[in-house]
């Protein structure tokens, strides 16, 4: 038994490490080495070797390329690079003063930060910078409080992103769930299915969505600019064409080779049988070319778009790091037999009834004393599956939307986290505000989410759950709204008199 329990080790230092020191890099690094440690004995030598083994079997193993390793590699670069063209070409700026000049009022300039992130669809932490400083300007002009336009970006980035197979969060999570030997579908079906009970990162889209419409929870600002003259027209196409080319090319691709490899003409069929991968691979291919030639036709040059292509590598690097980090981790878990022992237990000790609620809770906090998503995911969807197969196979799924649920709004909440910080600084205002002001909108929708893993878990049919999920969300938004109404109009009546 101790034998047993010493190989949880490599995995109890990496989840102290990512609490304590808040680096998933690091953290990773530390379990993979004395996981290989443990594996080889404790002898340096056959560690170095099992390492380099390790490593190498990531891009090359039994003969063969893993071209899907590979293909998720060369998206995740592309989107990087694609990233930074965007951003210092000049396409956010042209588009931003587009935006400028065709927003009426305030409702219009709410739902246009909203509908913009779902433009911006291709990162979370891109969708963070490009839509906060596209909308900053609207600012004084349509009353909005800079606090109101971080939450409303914030809450169309990462959550937006969690649900969407095409964006850079796809190709990641789908490469974290191909090696789990017991999914019972393709990475990408499962990916959807997911998606389709992810609560929390649907309600808080959803909250959005009424926030923007009725303009709640945000003290409006008292004076208002008009426009100035100094403002161009702008233009969208510099970022409109290639972000619709990565829409369509990738949606496009992935139904050519779904339909080439099936034997019936069914779209569920195509999406099944799809080869995710290379489908990535070629959109980013296309609609990084696309971008290269928009921008050299509007005046940049080559040494400048070369310039911007490092850049977007450089930033994606990291990244690149976690995700190769994650995969090794896997592999050494794997040979320390640690998803048995842990399955066993947990077939053993916990009840099915909380499994999803449990999940949820605990990727929650994780993702928020760490301010990773990403690094959750990492750690606790090959976990969370082997848990889930062994306590009720059934709930294979669920769980696994738990832990995507669970770890975006740890990630959403936290004052740590890349996306809260760069939400925050684009839209103009303080972090620490930011996160206040948006957590009571990420504390409904985080308790209807638990409320509707809790009730899948006890089996009540999906539209059943949908309807308690979204009637509950509506009733505590409308008491929040009531609420902080009351409370504006207090502080009114205080500075007046």
């Amino acid at each position: 038994m101790t034998t047993s329990v010493a190989v949880l080790l490599p995995l109890a230092l990496t989840l102290i490490l990512a609490l304590t020191l808040r680096r998933t890099l690091l953290a990773l690094g530390v379990g993979i080495l004395s996981g290989a440690l443990m594996i080889a004995s404790f002898n340096p030598f056959m560690t170095l070797e099992y390492l380099a083994v390790t490593a190498g079997q990531q891009v090359y193993a039994d003969g063969s390329w893993q071209s899907w390793h590979l293909n998720v590699l060369m998206a995740m670069v592309l989107l990087g690079a694609m990233t930074q063209l965007l951003a210092r070409g000049g396409a956010v700026n042209a588009f931003a003063d587009w935006l400028y000049h065709r927003i009426r009022n305030g409702r219009q300039a709410r739902l246009g930060v909203v509908f913009l992130g779902w433009v911006v669809f291709i990162d979370g932490i891109f969708s963070c910078i490009a839509v906060g400083h596209v909308c900053q300007p609207l600012s004084q002009r349509y009353a909005m409080p800079k606090e109101q336009i971080a939450y409303l970006v914030d809450s169309n980035a990462s959550p937006l992103c969690s649900l969407l197979p095409f964006s850079s969060w796809g190709p990641y999570v789908m490469a974290i769930l191909a090696g789990i030997t017991l999914l019972p579908v393709s990475p990408l079906q499962a990916f959807i299915e997911m998606a389709q009970i992810n609560f929390y990162a649907i309600t808080v889209i959803g909250l959005s969505l009424l926030a923007a419409w009725f303009g709640s929870g945000f003290k409006s600002l008292k004076n208002t600019d008009t426009a100035p003259e100094s403002v161009q027209v702008g233009s969208p196409w510099l970022l409109g064409v290639p972000m619709a080319t990565l829409l369509i090319a990738s949606i496009g691709f992935t139904l050519w080779s779904g339909g080439a490899a099936s034997e019936h003409w069914s779209i569920t069929d195509w999406f099944s049988n799809a080869d995710i991968g290379s489908s990535m691979r070629n959109a980013c291919i296309l609609a990084t070319l696309t971008c290269v030639l928009l921008l050299k036709l509007s005046g940049r040059s080559l040494s400048q778009l070369m310039k911007d292509i490092l850049a977007g590598i450089q930033g994606i690097s990291f990244a690149i790091g976690i995700l190769i980090f994650t995969w090794m981790i896997g592999a050494v878990i794997k040979d320390l037999g640690v998803a048995k022992l842990l399955a066993g237990w947990a077939e053993q000790f916990l009840s099915v009834h909380f499994l999803l609620a449990g999940t949820f809770l605990l990727c929650a906090v994780m993702a928020f004393t760490t301010g990773s998503s990403w690094g959750t995911f990492a750690i606790m969807i090959p976990i969370g599956s082997e848990i889930a197969s062994a306590v009720d196979v059934t709930m294979l799924i669920p769980a696994l939307s738990a832990v995507m649920a669970g770890a975006v709004f740890g990630d959403h909440c936290s004052p740590i986290s890349d996306t809260s910080v760069l939400s925050a600084t684009s839209s103009g205002c303080e972090p620490h505000s930011h996160v206040i002001t948006q957590l009571p909108f990420a504390m409904i929708a985080a308790f209807t989410s638990l409320l509707g893993y809790q009730l899948t878990n006890l089996a009540l049919p999906g539209y059943v759950v949908w309807l308690i999920v979204g009637m509950t969300a509506v009733g505590l938004f409308l008491l929040l709204t009531r609420f902080s109404g009351k409370f504006s109009r207090r502080e009114a009546l205080q500075e007046e008199g």
